[in-house]
C-alpha cells in the first residue's frame, strides 16, 4: 500500500517525504504541511486533496487527503470498532448490507454490493474485508481493511484509513480505496464506462473545454475517484450523525451522505432525494437502529 500511496502522490511532490516515514503521525503530518496549498486551491467544497493512480497490477488507487473538524480522540475511538465501520458503510448506495463476522481477533466485515441500487439483496456479491487495527496512538491512529476476492475478475481490496490531531483541535485523515482487476474486469469495466458510464467523469482535472469549463478524468481512474469520495463522504455523514439521538443516527446518515454527494453532482449524482432514502431506508439493518458510540464533542 505505501508504494501505490506513493505513486498516488507523485503528482504533489509528496511521496519523497511521505516515504521517508510511512503509517505514523511524522509521515502524516509531512503531507498535511505539504499540501495546505494544494487543498486551498482543490476547488472542492472543503479542505480536499484527492488524487488517482493506475497500478503494476491492472488495478486503480484513489486517495483522499482531508482536514476535518472532528476531533482526533473521537476519530480514533468511534472508528476503533469493526461495527461503526459497517454503520459507515451503509450510506452507500450500492450496499445492502454490512454484517460484521470472523471472531474477535480476527473480525471480517461482509460487505453486500448490488451493481444497481435497485436490485434485491439476493442479486448481492459479497466482498469480505478483513479488519483491523493497524496503530493506535495518542497522535497517530490507522485501520486496514483487505478482500482478497471481488466480482467479475476484481480482487486485492483494500481500503486504509489514518488520522492525526491537528493543533486547532481538528484533525488530518487519509483516505486510500484500491483494487485490481484481471484481463475480464477490465474489459466488463471498458463496456460500462462506454455505454452506461459514459457521462460520469472523475475528480482530477485534465484540462480545459473549448467553452472554458474544465475537463475531468474520466475511465478507470475516474472511476474509482468517484468511489474513493463516496466512501469519504459516508465517513462525513458517521460523525455528522454522532450527536443525534441513537434512533434516528441511522436516518440522518442517510441525510447527510446524500447532501455531501449532492455537493458534486457531475461526479455523483444518481438518482433523487426521495427515492435514496426510501431505498435506504428499506436497507436499514434490524440490528443496529442507530449507533451507540460516544458523539463527538
Amino acid at each position: 500500500m505505501a508504494a501505490m500511496a506513493c505513486a498516488a502522490m507523485a503528482a504533489t511532490g509528496l511521496c519523497h517525504a511521505a516515504a521517508n516515514d510511512p503509517h505514523s503521525a511524522a509521515g502524516l503530518r509531512q503531507a498535511a504541511d505539504g499540501m495546505k496549498e494544494s487543498m486551498a486551491r482543490s476547488g472542492f467544497k472543503s479542505p480536499i486533496s484527492l488524487t488517482s493512480a493506475e497500478t503494476g497490477s491492472g488495478g486503480v488507487q484513489g486517495d483522499i487527503y482531508a482536514e476535518v473538524a472532528w476531533p482526533f480522540e473521537a476519530v480514533s475511538r468511534a472508528l476503533a470498532e469493526p461495527a461503526r465501520w459497517c454503520e459507515v458503510m451503509m450510506p452507500h448506495i450500492n450496499t445492502k448490507r454490512c454484517r460484521v463476522a470472523g471472531s474477535a481477533a480476527s473480525p471480517v466485515l461482509a460487505l453486500s454490493i448490488v451493481r444497481k441500487y435497485d436490485q434485491p439483496l439476493d442479486k448481492a456479491f459479497e466482498l469480505e474485508f478483513g479488519w483491523r487495527v493497524v496503530a493506535r496512538t495518542a497522535d497517530y491512529f490507522e485501520v486496514a481493511l483487505g478482500a482478497a476476492k471481488g466480482p467479475l475478475g476484481t480482487g486485492n481490496y483494500r481500503i486504509l484509513f489514518e488520522a492525526s490531531p491537528q493543533t486547532n483541535g481538528g484533525t488530518f485523515l487519509h483516505f486510500s480505496y484500491s483494487y485490481d482487476s484481471n484481463a475480464l474486469a477490465r474489459l466488463a469495466t471498458q463496456v460500462y464506462l462506454a455505454t452506461f458510464g459514459a457521462s460520469k467523469t472523475g475528480f482530477t482535472v485534465i484540462g480545459q473545454q473549448p467553452d472554458g469549463r474544465p475537463e475531468y478524468i474520466r475511465g478507470m481512474r475516474g472511476l474509482v475517484e468517484r468511489n474513493a469520495m463516496r466512501y469519504f463522504v459516508a465517513i462525513d455523514a458517521w460523525f455528522e450523525a454522532a450527536s443525534a439521538p441513537a434512533a434516528a443516527q441511522y436516518d440522518k446518515r442517510l441525510q447527510s451522505w446524500f447532501a455531501g454527494i449532492e455537493k458534486y453532482p457531475q461526479q455523483l449524482h444518481e438518482i433523487d432525494r426521495d427515492s435514496y432514502l426510501a431505498v435506504k431506508r428499506a436497507d436499514r439493518p434490524a440490528e443496529f437502529p442507530g449507533n451507540s458510540a460516544p458523539a463527538a464533542k
